[in-house]
This record gives structure tokens, sequence and C-alpha cells, in this order.
């Protein structure tokens, strides 16, 4: 099957518009944190403390992002986000100032909390513009349309994290900051200018949304928790796969690795995206995550770097199609006066997940070796297997009848 399907949707007026400019701007925001990591090192020469203030940088995106998103659902993508870019400009150039005044570490990881708190959220605005965009007769494309979205999410972090460490390791560590804040700013700017696109706020001026609005459903703490167990799996893979190559006495084998793993989701997720599905949604997610967890059974079974790349072909392969799927569940379980704040949640539950995943994988590699760290990426996919067989019940039917039929 050819690639008609993405050409179609990019045709769709006003689609390029803005997706064009969130991908500018996402390329921007995978650069932020390893940018503020290298910034930070480069001044003070220890990692510590540029941990530090990344982790500042990672808590503060994840707490806030989904009240920034309750504000756009509330006042319109296109009333908060120059704003938003105005705030995380200044946010960056105060960080920038800091470093260079030596300030003291608990200045420079509130300068990092200031970016976190202010970083755009592309991702979830451009998902909900194509559900806006997509929803009347055209339905049925939305899962080409996010499966697009995560082929973007995905070449932004395979080419923001590149360039920003090519940048540093020229001696440029501020200009790879700076860069990234750009890209975001722009893009974000271009992205808020195209209002034709911009979902119409229906979030109303009561302080209480009304229940069919709610974000506290079954439907919503199921994909959640996907995604937080998705995030364990993504942070204890990336420690584990490093202390396997690292036991088998070649560490440089870990970018090769991580490549590989990388362009078979690539690959993946546009070929997903190629093809209408008969299987529900439900169905699909249940598939994908059970073919992910039956991948990390292999892990612990593989005795080189080389076996290692095998491996991580299918279990790369399985997350772009599970990502595209929490999007459709996502948009067809909540009323869309909430929707982009869905989506921020799901981010800030992967976020979380990747987080914890950290501490929980290099506690279980130091005592039982990389095979220990392997077996939190086989609980985590376990875990989705098991919330998408509650989800064959729970996530069965669209947001309701009663929900798409609510007045707005």
């Amino acid at each position: 099957m050819s690639s008609a399907n993405y050409r179609s949707l990019l045709r769709t007026p006003g689609a390029a518009a803005f997706f064009l400019p969130a991908s500018l701007g996402r390329v921007g925001i995978a650069m932020t944190s390893l940018s503020i990591v290298w910034l930070v090192h480069g001044r003070t020469g220890t990692f510590a403390s540029a941990g530090l203030v990344s982790g500042g940088f990672a808590v503060t995106d994840a707490l806030v992002a989904p009240q920034l998103a309750r504000l756009v659902d509330r006042f319109g993508q296109t009333r908060i986000l120059p704003p938003a870019l105005l705030a995380h400009a200044l946010a960056v150039a105060a960080l920038v100032s800091l470093v260079a005044a030596d300030a003291s570490d608990l200045y420079l990881v509130l300068g990092g909390a200031l970016v976190g708190a202010s970083v755009p959220q592309l991702s979830a605005m451009s998902a909900a513009r194509w559900a806006a965009l997509l929803r009347t007769g055209r339905s049925a494309e939305l899962p080409t349309a996010f499966a697009l979205e995560s082929l973007g999410n995905a070449v932004a972090y395979l080419v923001g994290p590149a360039l920003v460490s090519a940048l540093a390791a020229a001696g440029h560590p501020v200009a790879g900051t700076v860069l990234a804040a750009s890209l975001s700013v722009v893009g974000g700017l271009v992205f808020a200018a195209q209002r034709g696109s911009a979902p119409s706020p229906v979030g109303g001026a009561g302080a209480h949304a009304p229940a069919g609005r709610s974000l506290l459903r079954s439907g919503v703490f199921v994909l959640m928790g996907l995604n937080l167990a998705l995030g364990v799996f993504f942070g204890a893979m990336q420690v584990s796969v490093t202390a396997f190559v690292v036991e088998h006495g070649a560490p440089s084998a870990a970018s090769p690795v991580f490549a590989v793993s990388s362009c078979s989701g690539l690959l993946a997720g546009w070929l997903y995206g190629l093809r209408r599905w008969q299987a529900t949604p439900p169905v699909q997610l249940l598939v994908a995550t059970t073919a992910l967890m039956l991948g990390t059974l292999l892990l612990p079974t593989v005795r080189s770097p080389v076996g290692l790349g095998l491996v991580v072909v299918l279990t790369g392969a399985a997350v772009p199609p599970l990502l595209v799927l929490c999007s459709v569940l996502t948009e067809s379980t909540v009323h869309q006066a909430v929707l982009t704040q869905a989506f921020s949640w799901l981010g800030s539950a992967s976020a979380a997940g990747t987080a914890a995943a950290a501490a929980l994988s290099g506690w279980a590699i130091d005592a039982l070796g990389s095979r220990g760290g392997f077996t939190v990426t086989t609980a985590a996919a376990a875990a989705m297997a098991l919330q998408s067989l509650a989800g064959l019940r729970l996530l069965r039917g669209p947001r309701g009848e009663q929900s798409r039929a609510e007045p707005l």
C-alpha cells in the first residue's frame, strides 16, 4: 500500500499549515531536556548538578502540562499559546543567565523548573486539531492522523538530541539551548497563527465541568495506567540496554541498538497508519501490548549485543501502534471539551513512569545485573497487556452517545 493516506491527510485544507510548524516546534522540545544537561554540565563540570536541573525541568513539565492544557481547552489554543511561548523564551533566557552567572544549584534548579513549566504542549494541541478537523465525516482517518503525529514525535526525538549533542561536542552548549528554544517558539508561533484549524474553546466558564466532560472515568484511568507502564518500559529499557552492553564489554554498541529500535518503530508506525484495520481499537491495543510483552520475554535470553539488536527490532515495532491506539481511544473516550487535557495527562503519566523506572531498574540492575533491568521491562509490558484486557470492556465504545449528544 502506498503513502497516499498520509498525502491525503496533509492535503486537507489547513492540515499541513499546522502540522509542519508543530513538527518544527517538536524538534526544539525534544532538544530541551538534553540541552539543559549539556548547558549546566558545560559550566559546572558535574553531571550531578546537570541531573538536578534536568530533574526540575521534568517534574514541572509533567505537573504543569495538564494545567496549561486545561486553559487551552477553556480559552482556545490561539489565546493561550502565544503568552505561553513568551514565558518559555523568558524562562530559557533566565536559565542561561543563571548558568553564565555561576549561580548556585538551587537557583539553577528553579530556572530549570521554570523552563519545564512553560514548555509548549504542541503535540497535544496538534492531536486535538486533527480530532477537530476529522471528527465530522472523516473519523475513520483519525488512526492515520495519529500515526502521522507519532511519526512526527519519533523523528523529533531522533533529530533533536543528535543535533544538541553535536553542538555540545563542538563546544557550543549554550547554542544548543538557544536553538531548542528558538525552534519551539518559532514553530509554536506559526502553529498558533493558523487560526482556521484551531478547535473552538468548549470548556465553558463554569468552575465545574459537566459529568460528561469529566476526565474522572474508568476509560481514562485505563489509558493513564497504560501510559504510566509504557513510561516504565521506556525508562527501564534505556538503562537496561546500557547495562547489558557494558556487561558485555561493548559500551559503544548502545547507540546502534537504540538506533535499530527507533528505526523499526518508525517503519512500524508508518506501515500501521497506511491501513484501515478491521479489528476494533481495544482489540488492536490488546494485540499490540501482548506482542510487546512476548518480545520482552526474549530479552533475558540474549547473549550478545547483536542478539539484543534483533530483539529490540520486535519491541520497538510494537510501540508506535500502541501510541497511536492510545490517542485514538482517548479521542473516543473523552469529551472534546477536555481532549487537550486528556492528551497532556497521558504524556505526564508516561513521564512519571520513565522517571520512576530510572530508580527501579537501577536497583534491579545493581542486584541482578542487566537481566534484573529487563525483568522490569517485562513487568511493565505485562501490566500493559493486563490493562488492555480490562480495556476490552471499559474502552469498547466511543465516548458515549450521551457525551456526543451533549450540547456544547
